[in-house]
């Protein structure tokens, strides 16, 4: 295992994931100085954490030892960092994967905050021949509904716009991995991996 590399490593997986030092501490029971000393090459996880420590960071503990950035990853991994604004003039949905200033109809766009999806948001996904036909447990009404559902994985973002006048229901092309955002009206964003 070379500290440096592999310290290096923690960080960029750690970052991608938005989580801070304190965070990913917290996953693994020890404490955020621990995940410094890691990222700074000044000590490195113990090998019983190695496993748990890929989950969190979405790789594998062949590479976290090795140090190296997964090939599929080094040109997509911003994904990871998406963002998403949605207007609420116009309902325009916008995303960015990096820090940006967004507006619409002449406001400034704030990121909306993703929060763990619960039962009132809850997704159902049946595998047919070649795609996914994904429902919802969600009422479509003008005031209550949900206005967009996205896919997000390392290199790229499937989004799609949903209107009251529709079922809660739609039909998506997935690969097995990814994260799942879908957006109430009035609730908010909510997010789950797949």
């Amino acid at each position: 295992m070379d500290n440096q590399k592999t310290g290096a490593l923690i960080r960029v997986l750690r970052m991608e994931k938005g989580y801070t030092q304190q965070q990913l501490a917290e996953q693994l029971n020890v404490s955020a100085k621990t995940i410094s000393k890691w990222e700074t090459a000044a000590g490195y996880p113990d090998i019983s954490l190695i496993t748990q420590l890929a989950q969190i960071l979405d790789t594998t503990s062949e590479e976290l030892l090795l140090g190296n950035m997964p090939n599929d990853r080094q040109n997509g991994g911003n994904m990871k960092r998406i963002k998403f604004y949605q207007c609420e003039l116009c309902g325009n949905v916008l995303t960015s994967t990096g820090n940006a200033t967004i507006s619409c109809c002449g406001h400034k766009l704030l990121p909306l905050k993703a929060r763990i999806m619960d039962e009132a948001h809850t997704i159902h996904i049946e595998e047919l021949d070649d795609d996914f036909f994904i429902t919802f447990t969600h009422d479509m009404t003008k005031e209550h509904h949900i206005c967009f559902a996205a896919w997000v994985s390392y290199d790229r973002v499937m989004l799609v716009r949903m209107y009251p006048e529709q079922n809660a229901e739609l039909h998506m092309n997935l690969p097995r991995r990814g994260d799942f955002y879908v957006c109430c009206s009035k609730d908010g964003l909510f997010h789950m991996k797949l």
